[in-house]
């Protein structure tokens, strides 16, 4: 049984920010930090098979692919790299890119890299908070600048980028066009209403996500049979012995625990390896929110303080 205060790994980027407050006070001695990975307390422990992470974009991120498990395996790597974001915050107009305006073949997407008409005929959408994205492996996509996303994925650094915006870092061309889909895909999901504690947002075979929503004061419980990662979105909780506010994570094993919400109520991400919804139920001790003030549905992210860490590090990889 565990259950443990993740720890955070800080992953520095040339489209991320110098500044992460509200979210985290850490500095990179000049350097602009992109992502904040939650990992495991016991560094000896087994290698999860998720990757939870909070992305923060001031410009674009590189138009790229990343393989599925058959090709991640051709390639000697454990597994490929579907991906979901939750947009936390979005700046008026901010988009991602998901999939291609229209099929074409390899030797036009081919052509589409050469000459960077890759980034036209990418297919931009705009999101705001609480948008849901889902990226399965083999989708050609991007994120675009002024978002903060909660991202869950299979545990993989592989990426092969298409364009990235006059920034000079080398293109990965034939690994994309081995690994990418040269097509439409399935567009974002608006923010969702509902009367419910929870609900569920993504289910795919590598991981399922649901959101969390409670009051001030209201009970809840998460029984994590198999690998879970919990994250706080805005307000605060008591989860199992755990005190947790937003930007704060919890990874669960084989564990129970009930939550408490603070004087603000919380909302949160849960994200569970594979695709059985026994394996994690989120279950109502209290009232049921009322439609009216229930979220995600077009959400005021309120800033939460700056959060301590158990262990910092410093890291650089390929996105």
């Amino acid at each position: 049984m565990t259950i443990e205060k993740a720890v955070v790994l800080a992953v520095d980027k040339p489209w991320g920010r110098m500044d992460l407050r509200p979210w985290s006070g850490l500095q990179h001695d000049g350097a602009a930090i992109g992502e904040l990975w939650f990992e495991r307390a016991n560094s000896g422990a087994r290698r999860p098979d998720l990757l939870l992470k909070l992305i923060f974009a001031n410009e674009a991120l590189s138009i790229q692919v990343h393989p599925d498990d058959n090709l991640a395996w051709s390639l000697g790597q454990p597994n490929g790299k579907t991906e979901a974001w939750y947009i936390v915050s979005a700046t008026p107009g901010a988009q991602v890119a998901l999939g291609l305006k229209r099929r074409i073949s390899t030797a036009q997407l081919r052509s589409a890299i050469d000459d960077g008409s890759i980034a036209d005929l990418a297919r931009w959408c705009v999101v705001t908070d609480g948008t849901v994205v889902f990226v399965p492996a083999g989708t050609i996509h991007a994120i675009g600048a002024g978002l903060i996303i909660a991202e869950i994925q299979q545990r993989s650094d592989t990426t092969f980028r298409l364009y990235d915006f006059d920034r000079n870092r080398g293109l990965d061309i034939e690994s994309a066009l081995a690994a990418a889909f040269a097509g439409p895909a399935a567009q974002p999901s608006a923010p969702q209403t509902g009367s419910f504690v929870w609900s569920s947002l993504i289910a795919c075979p590598h991981f399922e996500l649901d959101c969390i929503d409670l009051i001030a004061a209201g009970h809840s419980a998460i029984h994590a049979e198999r690998e879970t990662w919990f994250l706080a979105l805005e307000g605060s909780a008591e989860v199992g012995p755990i005190n947790v506010r937003a930007g704060e994570a919890i990874f669960l094993e084989a564990e129970t625990a009930h939550i408490f919400a603070g004087s603000e109520g919380l909302k949160g991400l849960c994200a569970r390896s594979g695709c059985v919804s026994q394996q994690v139920s989120i279950e109502r001790q209290e009232d049921w929110r009322a439609a009216s003030s229930f979220g995600p549905a077009s959400p005021t992210v309120v800033p939460p303080p700056a959060f301590a860490t158990a262990s910092v590090q410093s890291m650089e990889v390929q996105a």
